[in-house]
């Protein structure tokens, strides 16, 4: 597999799940819409590009089962964080339930929504080592109360890489009447997503690292009954349209001129998934992630932080560790053993995160394990 993507023969790709890696077949479909933009830039941008998308769109749909008018394409997912954020009236004293897995760069959003708005964002602790799903939505509902107007949570957690109990948390959470966000960043073609079992209100997940598509490819799909409350980031020509036609995507599609190759690149990337048995791939990755998980956290002495399952583990795993020379030690992986892998923190603990894909092998996991003996006993980067 690994002759079909365009990474460096000689790096040791253990970095799946920051910003993904895309495949020579899906790449050069990349290209192609770009070609077709440069050839002729005023026909592609205002005659063409509306059906482009409107195709791309549907291929999408049918993959995480739901209507290609209840979603539009984003850049990433804190941009679509983003455009909800703003748009909601929250007052002070209001609160947003979250965990303490969240992806940084989200916290640091709604840290700046707060300030303006008054509200309060509460990262409740769900600690670890998790020992079940029900110990999760326990310790999650300790953070409510009747200040709580909105859920937010991570399906996947980008530091921690555990996998959460969302649909029975958005299920509780609309019964109590709150709106509810999930960021889905790391599941798209990771692992299943219908979007009409999760039942969230407002939902976000990238294309460009599991599903394999082009840097800058994501969405956010929104239920019907939040649509026309949700303003646009950018006010631009789909603002008050000439040709109007539905205003939830007037509003947000066409937010001035921007490249959007990536975002066109859905059926191929659906294509070349289905051709090789993606999910198979993602089962193999998976199994090797619940093999070798227990090994590297003996080897670096300390233990799992869920149990071993594909309840809680998907296609990577998060290790923690002690060290007081977190960039030291990435770089001396990348640097002197070729290894690109993170180095991670969140709540005061380090994290190393291994994620594979279609492209690793074994071999790849033999190679990190042997270089983290090496610098355990050679440095004094982990304790």
């Amino acid at each position: 597999m690994k002759s079909k993507f365009l990474l460096d023969s000689e790096i040791t790709y253990l970095n799946h799940g920051a910003f993904g890696a895309c495949p020579k077949p899906i790449f050069e479909d990349y290209q192609k819409w770009q070609a077709e933009l440069e050839h002729q830039p005023t026909a592609f941008i205002t005659k063409k590009l509306p059906q482009y998308l409107r195709t791309s769109k549907q291929a999408l749909a049918r993959y995480i089962n739901c209507d290609a008018d209840d979603f539009f394409f984003v850049s990433n997912p804190t941009f679509a964080i983003n455009v909800v954020m703003r748009s909601l009236d929250l007052k002070p004293g209001d609160e947003i339930l979250a965990t303490n897995h969240e992806y940084g760069a989200m916290d640091r959003t709604w840290d700046f929504y707060c300030k303006k708005s008054g509200a309060k964002y509460v990262r409740q602790e769900i600690s670890l080592p998790i020992q079940s799903k029900e110990q999760i939505i326990s310790e999650f509902w300790k953070g409510y109360n009747a200040n709580t107007k909105v859920v937010f949570l991570n399906q996947i957690s980008s530091v921690t890489s555990l996998i959460f109990p969302v649909r029975e948390i958005c299920e509780k959470a609309q019964q109590l009447g709150l709106i509810v966000i999930v960021d889905g960043a790391h599941v798209p073609g990771h692992i299943p997503l219908d979007m009409q079992q999760i039942d969230a209100d407002f939902y976000t997940g990238t294309m460009h690292k599991w599903m394999l598509a082009p840097k800058g490819n994501s969405f956010l799909w929104v239920k019907k009954e939040f649509q026309e409350r949700l303003d646009p980031l950018v006010v631009s020509w789909g603002y008050q349209s000439d040709s109007p036609g539905n205003q939830f995507l007037d509003y947000h599609e066409f937010i001035g001129t921007r490249d959007m190759a990536a975002f066109l690149t859905a059926p191929a990337a659906i294509q070349f998934l289905e051709e090789n048995d993606w999910w198979q791939q993602s089962k193999i990755g998976k199994a090797l992630i619940r093999k070798h998980y227990p090994r590297f956290c003996d080897l670096l002495g300390s233990e799992p932080i869920c149990p071993v399952t594909e309840e809680f583990l998907g296609q990577m795993c998060s290790i923690p560790i002690r060290t007081s020379h977190p960039t030291a030690l990435k770089e001396t992986l990348i640097d002197t053993y070729k290894i690109e892998i993170p180095v991670m923190k969140i709540n005061n603990r380090f994290f190393i995160r291994i994620s594979l894909n279609a492209y690793n092998s074994e071999a790849d996991l033999e190679r990190l394990y042997t270089a983290l003996t090496e610098i355990k006993a050679a440095t004094d980067f982990l304790q």
